[in-house]
């Protein structure tokens, strides 16, 4: 949660007066040293708040709460520290607020200033992995906390800190305010807190040339990403954008997830919640839920809280990449984070830019696709942290600034096409208007060499169709040419038996590499035979009335990893092929 709790700092311990309450814009005075982003805690409930302006003579902050009641002549009381987010092992399987304060179940509702005196976590297992006297760098892991199907939280040296271990707990559950080990002098516990607009140190990035499996076949055939890559998914009202970053919440082979529902509409998240509490996880036979921090903003939330959410999904990704796993932070969406930031700045009187956005809009998109990468850690482990935003474009306008913008950050783009979903072709992946920068760095293996060949033969295919398409539907199917009308054949086969997936089954809710490879290569023969067969004096209309049935739907039948099953099917069509003759 957020950490209301800190000590005040060294900049400000004094009790300020409040002047004017605007909605969330509290002016005070007599704050004493303060510097931007500090935490302020206002009236009587010690709401929370963030500073965002300061003048000579008064300071002026955002709460992340309802201020009614609120009224000048009451007290704030600075803290001089950053808004944080209070970090520990309990994050995982939990669900909480916009500033990370624990939703216990669903509609709970937190009273105001809840969070300002947080319950102690319920402890965890520790298992120590230093002994006294050793020396430890910053970073470096002293232990494990806890047990499970999840990954194991590991206790680091905080940042800046190391040096020699003067005492270590013993193997046994404690309390998570207990001291686990004394470093150089610091007394290192379970939970820490961090300010959530900074990155967490790292020693250094690294290339990210890994991929990330999403268990959707068009986007790591055609559109693949790399542990610690960024990524856009931008797509008009209907096109199934919460659907697809489910899906790739619940399958991708990352360690941790971090979903952030960032102004998302409050029966959609409470959908995500039950299924994430119901599933088991294909990597450990345990929960998903284990390995997922839920970020739960809804719409009818605070909208300050809705504008940091963004960043405390960040910072807790970094805090598990720092214990060396690959996390992926998937935000939904950062189109109603960035109107947050217009609603903010129209209120502050900043200076509106496009569409009413405000004129830092671009760095602040930057900043936050900015954490991602992969990293080497500073206890010198590898770690990752992906970010996959959605863009919910108004009107599905893709030249809107903020779709604009974060083009311009990402390396993928998985652009939803409307007339896709209203043909029901899920995932609705625009194979003409999406793109991937990551699909170059990720072939040199020979892996991905095969991949990056059944890549290429796959979107020449498409890209056939596609430019036949206008012409078939002006003059028909039978003023083509009959190697044309294969190749418009050849695309209905791709779409139909190999990009389209069904999130509602349990065999094609997710696939393997191996898998989508299978289906690739049975299609692509297939075409080869019906090319070659058309070369050879058969009639188009004849191939075309044979039955692909078996292949289209191979990839329902077989499990998510049946490729066997597969290549019966394509030996099927062939065979059927074979009758022409």
């Amino acid at each position: 949660m957020a950490d209301l709790t800190a000590a005040p700092g060294t900049r400000s311990s004094a009790t300020a007066r409040i002047l004017r309450v605007a909605g969330p814009l509290v002016e005070l005075e007599n704050t004493g040293r303060v510097a931007m982003n500090d935490l302020v805690l206002l009236g009587a409930a010690r709401l929370p708040a963030e500073v965002v302006a300061i003048t000579t003579s008064r300071v002026t902050v955002q709460a992340y709460e309802y201020t009614g009641g609120l009224a000048p002549g009451q007290t704030g009381r600075p803290l001089g520290v950053p808004v944080s987010a209070r970090l520990s092992p309990d994050l995982l399987g939990g669900v909480f607020d916009g500033l990370l304060r624990p939703l216990t179940a669903a509609g709970d509702r937190l009273t105001p200033g809840a969070g300002a005196n947080p319950a102690p976590g319920r402890g965890r297992r520790f298992t120590p992995a230093v002994v006294t006297g050793q020396q430890v760098p910053e970073g470096a892991v002293i232990g494990e906390a806890g047990a499970g199907g999840g990954p194991r939280p590991r206790i680091l040296v905080p940042p800046g800190c190391g040096g020699e271990v003067t005492y270590v707990a013993t193997e046994a559950e404690h309390p998570e305010e207990a001291v686990l080990a004394v470093v150089g002098g610091t007394e290192v516990r379970s939970v820490t807190s961090w300010p959530v607009r900074r990155p967490r140190p790292v020693r250094e990035r690294v290339p990210a040339v890994a991929p990330l499996t999403t268990g959707q076949r068009v986007i790591d055939l055609l559109f693949p990403v790399a542990r610690g890559s960024t990524v856009a998914v931008p797509g008009g009202f209907g096109t199934g954008k919460t659907v697809l970053l489910q899906q790739i919440a619940k399958w991708c082979d990352a360690d941790v997830i971090v979903y952030v529902g960032c102004g998302e509409r409050g029966n959609e998240m409470a959908d995500v919640i039950a299924e994430f509490s119901e599933l088991s996880d294909p990597r450990t036979g345990g929960r998903l839920a284990d390995r997922t921090v839920i970020v739960a903003n809804t719409s009818n939330m605070p909208m300050m809280a809705r504008e940091a959410s963004i960043h405390t999904g960040a910072t807790v990704a970094e805090y598990f990449r720092d214990m060396g796993y690959d996390v992926v932070v998937i935000a939904d969406s950062t189109s109603r984070w960035a109107e947050a930031l217009r609603e903010f700045g129209s209120r502050t009187g900043e200076l509106p830019a496009e569409e009413g956005y405000p004129a830092g809009l671009a760095s602040a998109l930057a900043a936050f696709y900015e954490r991602a990468g992969a990293v080497t850690t500073l206890g010198a482990g590898p770690g990752s942290v992906t970010v996959i935003g959605a863009v919910s474009p108004p009107g599905g306008d893709l030249a809107e600034p903020v779709t604009a913008h974060t083009e311009r950050c990402v390396r993928c783009r998985w652009t939803l096409d409307r007339e896709l979903a209203y043909a029901r072709h899920y995932p609705a992946l625009s194979w003409s208007h999406s793109f991937s920068r990551d699909a170059s760095a990720l072939a040199p293996s020979r892996a991905g060499r095969e991949t990056a060949e059944l890549r290429a033969a796959v979107s020449g295919l498409l890209a056939e169709a596609d430019r036949l398409a206008d012409l078939v539907d002006l003059v028909g199917i039978g003023a083509l040419p009959a190697p044309e009308r294969v190749s418009v054949l050849a695309g209905r086969l791709v779409r139909e038996g190999l990009l389209q997936q069904s999130a509602l089954s349990s065999n094609d809710a997710h696939c393997t590499p191996a898998k989508t490879a299978a289906l690739a290569d049975a299609v692509l023969t297939v075409v080869e035979r019906c090319r070659s067969l058309v070369a050879s004096g058969t009639p188009p209309e004849e191939v075309e009335q044979a039955g692909f049935t078996a292949l289209l739907r191979a990839r329902e039948e077989a499990g998510p990893d049946g490729t066997a099953t597969v290549r019966a099917a394509g030996d099927a069509v062939l065979r059927a092929l074979g009758e022409l003759r």
